[in-house]
């Protein structure tokens, strides 16, 4: 059991390793110039109005993670597009049925005002 592993060991250690010497190189070496510019604060290039620990509407992260949930259902659709052919008809009445139950969340977040800004 101990020996399946051993490649594995091998390769993290190696990969620590690797990076933990370019990390040394790196701070042994590399140049240090500090100046105002370089310890002035960077936001974009414009210069920061206020508090970076401000709040945030919660609304903000709603929108975010519906993004997110709606991008990752359509990455579904990728692989049954590759082999709709082989699935035939129980392929695609499958995905029908994904993308209805994909457009109930949508219709019904629309009607609960999720996707309206305030």
């Amino acid at each position: 059991m101990g020996l399946s592993y051993f490649a594995i060991i091998v390769m993290i250690i190696l990969a620590l390793g690797v990076a933990g010497f370019m990390l040394f190189v790196a701070f042994f070496l590399g140049p240090r110039r500090p100046g105002i510019q370089k310890m002035s604060v960077y936001e974009c290039g414009i210069e920061p109005k206020e508090e970076a620990r401000t709040r945030i509407p919660v609304k903000f992260f709603l929108i975010a993670i519906l993004f997110i949930l709606f991008d990752i259902e359509v990455i579904f659709l990728y692989p049954w597009a590759v082999l709709f052919q082989r699935l035939g008809w129980f392929g695609l009445i499958e995905m029908l049925f994904f993308l209805m139950i994909l457009g109930l969340g949508y219709i019904y977040l629309y009607k609960k005002g999720a996707f309206e800004w305030d």
